[in-house]
């Protein structure tokens, strides 16, 4: 089967390098008799692409080691749970999913209305700029992550899955950042096609949907890598800084600013030609991001090793960006209409696009500082999470106050409702007062509080004021989303300045008083099965003297790894959340304990998760809907 598998990745190789040919030739000659044929080709890749992905999934599943991958990434103990999912555990399986979720997304974007009404020859570069694409994944996977290398003779056994990975979170997470970054192939190949024909649809109405789709995987692939981060590190946290992190987020932050301003294309026939190279720049930073985590390029706390793939992938991010600078220039697409000034809602959100950019320019320039500051030091420097929050926060900070004007705009410009506004603000003031007199002193806390409080009453103001925003699911969709980020500048800005941490030694029975709760360590038990030995501590808390919960924090030893992991225990709540971690266990059998109070964190994902179920109201069933044409009040 590894034969066939493999076999099938060079069938999908030369298909992709034939149809690109093809596609090449036909916008070359100016003809598009041949999409058919062009359509075909990429429905066998994706065909054929499947039957690799199902071979690798069976063998995960049957255990067979005689994958070097399977063995690499699972061992015979592994539940079949986690099996699954160590399909994209490695470099080369993540690729491989990567890959064929791009190849699953071209096959059902041709069976769309939107496609079927695009010009011939807008099609035909489409699938050019798309086998691109697939070619160089089918490139990199049959040359240097190659998932189908055989062991000979197989193992008696595999390493097994990285306990740090055997996480609910490995199920979603992954998955989902790869359907982000390749969803965003449809919109990119198709903006690069439609300007350079000068197509007469908007490209941003056909692409709209899955530029959306993709925010929403990757906004949820990044939320859960951050609660992943939160429960199973052990350190309290939910955000690094550290290169894999940031790599996520980079992309994110660009498609963040293309959604507002496709916005104002949308709505006002502005900013064509910058919407063109801000999703394909979306594109390629998220090729950038395999860049960071696998070319070994930077270090990382759980980044892939130097794989052979950093140069190429490398060369294909310059390739695309030059490509886009070609396209882009002599592309036959509409210039738009000017702009209005500054103070209007377009001008509030090309701040925001622009503040989007700076802190992914920030994040971008901070993760790479390693290899820049290697230009005139032999030792290169890498800049910890104080010179990210001291930068970054104040920014985001920007963003909040932009949120808290921008709903009061007119389109054209000046103010369209002053007691919207006077409320929002009024609530921040009072908000900031009240933290004030509840307390609370770190200015960014206080501010992003504030800011939080605000944006989440302007949010309801204007649904409640505005009817036009209630009868239109997009606009539902977008304000929700909103407020969604709202509940996560809260969360952010409170849990992050305000954790509070302890760590104590306790014989059984012993207690300890930490911000009003009363942590009693009652005891431990010890457990083992095939795949690991575990040791859980019983801590009861309560708060004046009334029973909150349990905690049940484990340290355990997985059969493959010297090293042992610890389970965090949480007492949820949407006030102040504890959280414990065992560092350790006596013979005698006192405890090592570490408990940490984490103020409003949860709404860090409850916010998360709202915007991304939110997204979706934001979808439309069809391009163009006249429910989803801006009001006369909103193109005021």
């Amino acid at each position: 089967m590894i034969l066939v598998a493999y076999w099938s990745l060079l069938f999908c190789l030369l298909l992709s390098l034939f149809a690109g040919a093809a596609a090449a030739y036909q916008a070359w000659q100016g003809k598009g008799e041949g999409l058919v044929v062009l359509e075909y080709a990429h429905h066998a890749v994706a065909a054929v692409l499947t039957v690799a992905s199902a071979i690798l999934f069976a063998a995960f599943v049957g255990k067979d080691f005689s994958f070097k991958y399977v063995a690499e990434y699972s061992n015979s103990v592994l539940p079949l749970f986690y099996s699954v999912t160590a399909f994209w555990a490695g470099q080369e399986g993540s690729l491989l999913f990567w890959a064929w979720t791009v190849a699953l997304m071209g096959s059902v974007f041709p069976l769309t209305k939107n496609y079927r009404e695009l010009a011939g020859q807008t099609r035909v570069l489409y699938w050019l700029f798309f086998f691109l694409v697939q070619g160089f994944f089918m490139l990199a996977l049959t040359n240097w992550n190659n998932p189908f290398i055989e062991f000979s003779p197989a193992p008696a056994d595999g390493r097994g899955l990285n306990p740090l990975l055997q996480n609910p979170g490995m199920i979603f997470h992954p998955p989902l950042l790869f359907l982000g970054y390749g969803g965003f192939t449809i919109p990119a190949c198709l903006a690069l096609a439609a300007w350079l024909t000068g197509e007469r649809r908007s490209w941003l109405d056909m692409g709209r949907n899955w530029a959306i789709l993709s925010w929403i995987f990757l906004t949820a692939g990044i939320v859960l890598g951050a609660w992943w981060s939160y429960m199973e590190l052990g350190w309290g946290g939910y955000w690094a800084w550290d290169p894999v992190e940031n790599a996520s987020l980079i992309p994110w932050l660009s498609a963040t600013a293309f959604l507002h301003t496709a916005l104002i294309e949308e709505r006002r026939g502005a900013l064509r030609r910058t919407n063109v190279v801000l999703v394909t720049v979306t594109l390629v930073l998220c090729y950038f991001a395999t860049y960071l985590v696998r070319s070994g390029v930077v270090q990382s706390l759980h980044a892939f090793g130097a794989g052979g793939i950093g140069g190429p992938l490398l060369a294909f991010i310059a390739s695309g960006l030059i490509m886009t600078a070609l396209v882009v220039a002599v592309g036959r697409g509409e210039m738009g209409r000017e702009l209005s000034g500054l103070y209007s809602r377009p001008g509030f959100l090309v701040l925001t696009a622009w503040l989007l950019l700076a802190i992914g320019g920030v994040i971008l320039m901070g993760t790479m500082w390693p290899v820049i500051s290697s230009l005139w030091s032999s030792q290169p420097i890498g800049l910890d999470a104080h010179f990210y929050n001291r930068v970054t926060l104040p920014l985001f900070l920007g963003i909040a106050a932009l949120l808290l004007v921008c709903p009061w705009l007119q389109w054209r410009e000046g103010l369209r409702d002053r007691r919207g506004l006077g409320i929002a603000v009024g609530v921040f003031v009072a908000a900031i007062v009240a933290l004030a007199l509840g307390g609370m002193t770190k200015p960014l806390a206080m501010a992003g509080t504030g800011l939080a409080a605000a944006c989440l009453a302007g949010v309801v103001l204007v649904v409640a004021l505005d009817a036009s925003v209630r009868r239109r699911r997009s606009s539902l969709g977008a304000w929700g989303v909103h407020f969604g980020l709202g509940l996560v500048v809260l969360g952010v800005a409170v849990s992050g300045p305000y954790q509070f941490s302890r760590e104590a030694v306790l014989q059984p029975g012993a207690s300890m008083d930490m911000g009003g709760y009363t942590m009693i360590y009652e005891g431990f038990e010890e457990r083992s099965s095939e795949a690991m030995i575990l040791v859980e501590a019983k801590v009861r808390v309560e708060q004046g003297g009334e029973l909150v919960g349990m905690l049940r924090p484990q340290r355990r030893l997985y059969q493959s790894f010297d090293q042992p992991f610890a389970e965090v225990s949480t007492v949820f709540s949407l006030g102040t959340e504890v959280y414990a971690t065992l560092l350790g266990v006596t013979q005698q059998g006192a405890a090592s304990l570490k408990f940490s109070l984490h103020p409003l964190v949860n709404w860090i994902w409850i916010g998360g998760t709202l915007m991304c179920l939110a997204g979706f109201l934001a979808l439309r069933s069809r391009s163009g809907r006249p429910d989803d044409a801006p009001t006369q009040r909103e193109q005021m």
